[in-house]
């Protein structure tokens, strides 16, 4: 068996992660299970972590010099979630490489307690490119800065 799946991953609790953003579910989340589908979970990570840096005005998608493409991801899931629901994805930076960024992501349910558990999470790894020649690039100064915030 590979290693990674000798240990049984445990759900984080919500002082783990740094920042939170608040997400609805919609009726088009449910799949024919009567739950939200697995690939929501990716999206909602997605716009986490993106939304994080266009606030703190490192990204710019329409005229930046710089993307992320994301190289790899990861979620497991603990417990179901269906609409209507609102929920909080947690970011935090797990590691900070020259040209890669390793993003911790957690989703929680509307209980608000702030021991609450996970009810799914994961990463995703962005390797940082020049958005014309999309060829990695060194992450600039700025954005360490913002990204240290959540270590």
């Amino acid at each position: 068996m590979p290693p990674s799946l000798a240990i049984t991953p445990q759900p984080a609790g919500r002082l783990e992660y740094r920042v939170f953003r608040s997400v609805n579910t919609r009726w088009e989340d449910n799949d024919s299970y009567g739950h939200v589908n697995n690939v929501v979970y990716f999206s909602w990570f997605d716009t986490a972590v993106n939304a994080y840096l266009m606030e703190r005005g490192v990204l710019d998608i329409h005229g930046g010099p710089i993307i992320g493409l994301v190289v790899e991801n990861h979620c497991n899931y603990f417990r179901p979630l269906a609409f209507p629901q609102t929920v909080e994805i947690g970011l935090r930076v797990e590691h900070i490489g020259r040209r890669s960024v390793r993003y911790g992501l957690a989703v929680f349910g509307p209980d608000q307690d702030a021991a609450q558990t996970a009810v799914a999470q994961g990463h995703f790894v962005h390797v940082y490119v020049d958005a014309e020649s999309r060829q990695p690039c060194a992450l600039p100064p700025s954005w360490r800065t913002i990204l240290e915030h959540l270590q």
